[in-house]
């Protein structure tokens, strides 16, 4: 079990090492192996031991964790939590390369709905994947990490835009290209190599055994080098990058980890929420219905074992909700404004863009009332647009009960954001009770 404080270490320590959704299914992995789950692979066929933990990954960018405490999914349901692990950033596009007055910077795409002013005047650093031609003309993928302070988008000075601070907009084309080095200097004043030749150069040092002949593509994305840490006064808030989701995904993995009853318990983290969902590895793909097919097909007829299953089962979508801002409260609804360290929301929406239902919001409240964690209630204004999560999708595909919850959050979408101190600890309390909890949904 955690301790308030061991918990947000071990948290902190899933952040930071977490650039990517790449990496952030790298470190579940260790985790995972640590406790004792075993991996599973797509591809091959399947044989379940009752009492054995397992793990699915799809793309190295998506993971599916479950215990197999019994065989009788059917007859006992099973308990679902669900996140997602990509977070809004700066991708670097394929022919990235651009020298402007001897300066080299890097094209960029905006992946998900990017807060992208505070973008600017960072230390920023290199993250993903890359796959590379071996020696044996083999083809393999290999995570990389720059680590350092690589690059900066820098501002333009006040004095050469006066109206910046009253009617400043930004082109995401050309105003926040991440500047890597000045070429031909005397400080770098040896022949400079393209970005692909620096890429490779780092993977080799990365991975010094392998013989790496030649890079063949990657998938690479900036990120802001500054740890997470305690923040306030009295220490009240934690502050990070990718607080919207890691944090959700870290409570779900711990959760599951400590599983201490004979329950039938699974946790998926999901790629591509920020853009949609609509890939293999996102909540819209056939990736959670596929592993749940296979799971009941042991059961017998796998079409109602599964149904069975999922009528009395439920799904927790986990995902950050938007804290009361204390500079801009009226951007709430004056009844459902979430205050930071007053425990986790659950999210409703009359649209369906969370699919929290009545059901699904009183067994959540008694369970929380059964490890004294208090919880919020967020609607958004009716005169403002709704976001969504996976909820709703996976709902909709499984057909399963689901509800929306999340930790009050500030700042979602910027690239460092604001928690509170108490909350993830008491999210990862309830999700842990809900996870042992015996009682059939009905």
């Amino acid at each position: 079990m955690h301790s308030l404080e061991s918990f947000n270490e071990g948290l902190f320590h899933y952040l930071d090492a977490s650039p990517t959704p790449f990496h952030a299914v790298s470190e579940a992995q260790k985790q995972l192996v640590a406790a004792g789950f075993e991996e599973l692979k797509e591809a091959n066929v399947w044989s379940l031991t009752v009492g054995k933990n397992y793990y699915i990954k799809r793309n190295d960018s998506s993971l599916i964790a479950f215990r197999y405490a019994n065989n009788s999914w059917a007859e006992k349901s099973a308990r679902f939590f669900g996140s997602h692990c990509d977070s809004p950033c700066l991708r670097v596009k394929p022919n990235a390369e651009i020298v402007e007055h001897n300066y080299l910077k890097l094209g960029v795409e905006v992946y998900g709905g990017v807060l992208l002013n505070p973008w600017f005047d960072r230390d920023l650093s290199l993250a993903g994947r890359v796959f590379v031609e071996t020696e044996n003309n083999e083809s393999i993928g290999l995570l990389i990490n720059f680590k350092r302070a690589i690059a900066i988008i820098p501002s333009l000075a006040i004095h050469l835009d006066r109206e910046a601070n009253q009617n400043r907009s930004i082109n995401a084309q050309k105003d926040i290209l991440p500047l890597l080095m000045q070429l031909d200097s005397e400080i770098n004043n040896k022949t400079p190599k393209k970005f692909a030749d620096i890429l490779l150069d780092e993977v080799k040092q990365s991975y010094p055994t392998l013989a790496i002949k030649a890079l063949r593509d990657f998938e690479l994305s900036f990120y802001d080098v500054q740890k997470a840490a305690y923040l306030g006064l009295n220490a009240d808030f934690i502050s990070s990058a990718r607080l919207d989701n890691l944090l959700s995904c870290y409570v779900g993995l711990q959760a599951l980890i400590q599983v201490q009853k004979n329950q039938n318990a699974l946790l998926v983290i999901n790629d591509h929420e920020e853009v949609g969902s609509q890939s293999a590895q996102g909540a819209q793909g056939t990736f959670l219905k596929s592993v749940l097919q296979r799971i009941c097909a042991g059961e017998g007829h796998e079409s109602e074992v599964l149904a069975r299953c999922l009528s009395s089962s439920l799904f927790i979508s986990a995902d950050n909700a938007h804290g009361v801002h204390p500079n801009f409260s009226d951007k709430h609804d004056k009844n459902h404004g979430p205050i930071l360290n007053a425990g986790p929301v659950i999210k409703i929406n009359a649209n369906q863009r969370y699919a929290t239902s009545s059901l699904t919001s009183t067994y959540f409240k008694k369970i929380s009332e059964q490890v004294s964690v208090p919880t919020q209630t967020f609607v958004i204004r009716t005169d403002m647009a709704c976001g969504s999560t996976i909820g709703p999708i996976t709902s909709a595909v499984l057909g399963v009960q689901t509800i929306d919850v999340g930790v009050p959050t500030f700042a979602m979408h910027s690239i460092r954001e604001t928690a509170g101190r108490l909350d993830a600890f008491y999210l990862y309390q309830i999700t842990k009770r809900f996870f042992d909890d015996e009682k059939v949904l009905s």
